[in-house]
């Protein structure tokens, strides 16, 4: 018998928080959706789907692992390798994305940007500049 077919046997207070712990990253999960279709510009877009998938994340593998311990009788951790990988890679992948757009709108002058942050060295022709 497969693990879902035990899941009728699963303590009241396992199911309970499991379910919460489901609604919790599903709700999450739909408000960076609906983030994303409301907010306007990109950067306001990225935003919100990069907050609704690291916690919305959590929410549901928190869940999976709460649902597999009870039912497997033992801990069932590995689902942290997940969660730690949604959680290093999400914001870094928001860090690329933005830091690429703003180069090309920086690039293609739109005057909606803000420029470039007082006080950076210019690099001299030839040499790279600071933090490269």
């Amino acid at each position: 018998m497969s693990t879902i077919e035990h899941a009728g046997g699963l303590p009241d207070w396992a199911a309970l928080l499991v379910s919460l712990f489901l609604v919790i990253g599903s709700g999450l999960t739909l408000i960076g959706t609906i983030g994303f279709l409301r907010l306007k510009t990109f950067y306001e877009r990225i935003h919100a789907p990069t907050l609704g998938t690291s916690w919305g994340t959590g929410g549901i593998v928190m869940a999976s692992m709460i649902f597999f311990t009870v039912l497997a009788t033992r801990p069932v951790v590995h689902e942290i390798l997940i969660g730690i990988f949604v959680t290093v890679t999400t914001p870094v992948t928001l860090m690329l994305l933005a830091r690429a757009a703003l180069h090309r709108d920086r690039a293609e002058g739109n005057p909606d940007v803000p420029p470039e942050a007082p006080g950076e060295p210019e690099a001299a022709e030839g040499q790279p500049a600071a933090g490269e």
